[in-house]
């Protein structure tokens, strides 16, 4: 965030300065790149030949697709392969006022910026991140959640790194806490009731706006796929087999509708797959292992490969864990309290770097290419036989010598 920066120049001789924002340029520079990549996307297809229509779809057989367009009209399209790829949609808890929160399809719509502050419920990608992006922008965050910490499933170690950030960076968290009730006022202000757990004491709090960030389900409905014979999952995802087909013949689907992996460019490779398996001749499934992902907090989150949780459930043997915390070079000098923490997950026995996890700045940049190191089955001493790069966060992967700890695997695998 650009006020970071504003922030920090201070301690590098730059005299204090924090310029207005203009929410509206924001938004109106965001949908022109979004307008031009629309473009983009619309040229390179038709550019490839492919025929583009434009409506809602829906199946009518194993090959047939109804589109109805914006002014009514239906066309039918048939075609030996269809291939469901619609993604996933925002939901709301079902909670007495939910219709009053924004949705995350909705955060980089609004028309004015909530100066006074903002409430937001969960504690996944896209509510931290927008936690970060709100409050860089000068409101006042509240970040409410169930779990006792964010990002479930991301590594315990890096999460409690992430959860001092945040705290640190004056976004106030109310873990361990679910709301029960949203009413709005009518000057345009919001009290939100919420508690902890079911029998905990109720608590409220007054906010400019709400917003529930509480998941993401298949966008499947009125596709009529069920009347087709496609089976669907309890959370209405397609089922799909290894190479992404489902139980009808000639119907495929890759993406957020088969709640695998729900990453971008997961779907890509989940693309790319099935073209070289329906269209290719050479049967190919997605690779879901050392997929890198990363969460734009601030500082952001990145990792690849298993978490040391994952590890020591899934493999056997001595576990060897490496970690690294120090404050950045640059934050010496500006004088921000905040630290990158670093970490490898060694498997001892054959020397495989299976985890590498880090929270400070630059952190995705970094992980892409360690990324290519996991999949390459590199080892830890590769790792330390690699010279760094100096100075830079990077190189701290490759000179960390001494093992942190050991843990002991109790899973059945062995690499």
């Amino acid at each position: 965030m650009f006020n970071d920066e504003f922030s920090d120049a201070r301690g590098f001789g730059w005299a204090e300065v924090q310029p207005p924002h203009d929410w509206r340029t924001l938004m109106a520079n965001k949908s022109k790149e979004i307008s031009r990549l629309n473009s983009v996307y619309v040229n390179l297809l038709k550019n490839a030949g492919v025929s583009y229509y434009e409506g809602k779809g829906s199946l009518i057989d194993r090959n047939t697709v109804q589109v109805t367009k914006a002014d009514g009209s239906v066309e039918q399209l048939r075609a030996k392969n269809i291939l469901i790829a619609t993604g996933s949609h925002a939901t709301r808890l079902p909670i007495e006022g939910a219709e009053h929160c924004i949705m995350s399809d909705e955060a980089l719509a609004l028309e004015n910026l909530p100066g006074r502050s903002v409430l937001i419920v969960g504690s996944g990608y896209i509510a931290v991140e927008f936690a970060g992006i709100f409050k860089g922008l000068g409101a006042d965050v509240h970040l409410l959640f169930r779990s006792d910490r964010p990002l479930r499933g991301f590594d315990e170690e890096c999460r409690g790194q992430v959860t001092e950030n945040l705290g640190k960076r004056g976004i106030h968290l109310h873990p361990g806490n679910l709301p029960t009730k949203v009413v709005k006022h009518a000057d345009e202000h919001y009290t939100v009731t919420y508690r902890a757990g079911a029998d905990g004491p109720e608590q409220t709090v007054d906010v400019g706006l709400v917003m529930m960030a509480t998941g993401r389900k298949p966008r499947t409905k009125g596709l009529n796929l069920e009347s087709v014979g496609v089976s669907l999952d309890h959370s209405g995802a397609v089922k799909v087999n290894e190479v992404s087909a489902t139980d009808v013949p000639g119907i495929w689907a890759i993406g957020d509708v088969t709640d695998r992996i729900n990453l971008t460019p997961v779907a890509l490779m989940e693309g790319m797959a099935f073209a070289k398996t329906c269209f290719g001749g050479q049967p190919t499934k997605p690779d879901y292992q050392n997929v890198a992902s990363a969460v734009f907090c601030q500082p952001p989150l990145a990792s690849v490969g298993l978490t040391e949780e994952q590890a020591v459930t899934e493999l056997s043997g001595p576990i060897d864990v490496y970690v690294s915390k120090f404050k950045p070079m640059k934050y010496t000098i500006s004088g921000r309290d905040e630290r990158t923490l670093m970490k490898l997950i060694v498997h001892h026995e054959s020397d495989r770097v299976v985890g590498a996890h880090l929270v400070g700045p630059d952190a995705a940049e970094i992980m892409q290419g360690l990324a290519i190191a996991l999949k390459c089955a590199a080892t830890k001493a590769q790792f330390d036989a690699t010279v760094g790069i100096h100075p830079s966060a990077a190189e701290e992967f490759v000179t960390m010598r001494t093992r942190t700890r050991q843990v002991q695997g109790v899973g059945n695998a062995k690499l």
